[in-house]
């Protein structure tokens, strides 16, 4: 990517942080620009893990102590290096700890800058023009990482495949708690891979189900995303055309469409 285009592209960013006037404070200035995109917040560092493997972030703002949620940045620097990712994220450390022994702890876990509260000129401004500023380089990085990695097993392959699935369907609102998420996932997966003329037969064989059962669940699952999400992000993440009089896809519809986008997104032959 060349220089003008790299300055013209947003980038995304994470949010782990416990303090509620920070992430506001944050928040507003990065809404304030338009090429920063905060793409999820949260307090806990096991939530932070999924939201990056669902999000793909270009950069992760990570405060180490989060006491008003769950976990610390540094098992969340741990855990992100057990991740199979397709290009890692530029890790920011913002922190009121004074400790250097945690310092270097963080450094040696992979992270890449550190921003203390406690220094003179600190802000939300402050930390989002950084992002800004080293904005080329991170994406330049990020994209000789994908360029430079060797081919993927078939298991790497599928475990990149399922992550993307499971992105999508959590940018629509899908419900983890969804009995048919379980069933939409393989669903799409085995259209990419080998398109079968009756989808719900295969998983109704794997899990011990009716067609029908199987079918009901899947486009119940739909449905509920459709009814209970917002529906500009609805009509943003799902772009095909909706032939249903009731104004929600089809299961056969919602599957094709995301096995298209995806295999296309991924340059799956």
């Amino acid at each position: 990517m060349d220089q003008k285009n790299q300055e013209t592209q947003e980038i995304t960013v994470l949010l782990v942080e416990d303090d509620v006037e920070e992430c506001n404070e944050l928040q507003n200035y990065a809404d304030s620009v338009n090429d920063v995109n905060l793409v999820g917040i949260t307090n806990n560092s096991d939530e932070a893990l999924e939201m990056v493997q669902a999000f793909l972030p270009d950069v992760v703002l990570l405060d180490l102590e989060l006491h008003q949620g769950g976990g610390n940045g540094l098992l969340f620097l741990l855990g992100l290096s057990r991740l199979n990712l397709p290009f890692r994220p530029y890790i920011i450390i913002i922190t009121h700890n004074v400790s250097q022994v945690t310092f270097e702890s963080a450094r040696q876990l992979g992270a890449d800058f550190i921003l203390a509260k406690y220094e003179t000129g600190y802000s939300a401004q402050y930390v989002i023009e950084f992002i800004r500023m080293t904005k080329p380089a991170i994406l330049s990085h990020r994209e000789n990482q994908s360029d430079s990695k060797p081919p993927l097993t078939p298991s790497q392959r599928e475990h990149k495949i399922r992550q993307r699935i499971q992105r999508e369907l959590t940018l629509i609102g899908i419900s983890p708690k969804a009995i048919g998420l379980s069933y939409l996932e393989d669903a799409i997966y085995q259209t990419i891979q080998n398109p079968e003329p009756n989808i719900a037969r295969g998983l109704a064989k794997k899990y011990g189900k009716s067609d029908a059962s199987i079918e009901r669940a899947m486009q119940n699952a739909i449905n509920r995303a459709w009814r209970t999400n917002d529906p500009e992000e609805l009509l943003a993440n799902y772009t095909a055309r909706i032939r249903s009089d009731k104004g929600v896809p089809t299961m056969m519809e919602f599957i094709y469409y995301y096995a298209g986008k995806i295999k296309a997104d991924l340059e799956i032959e």
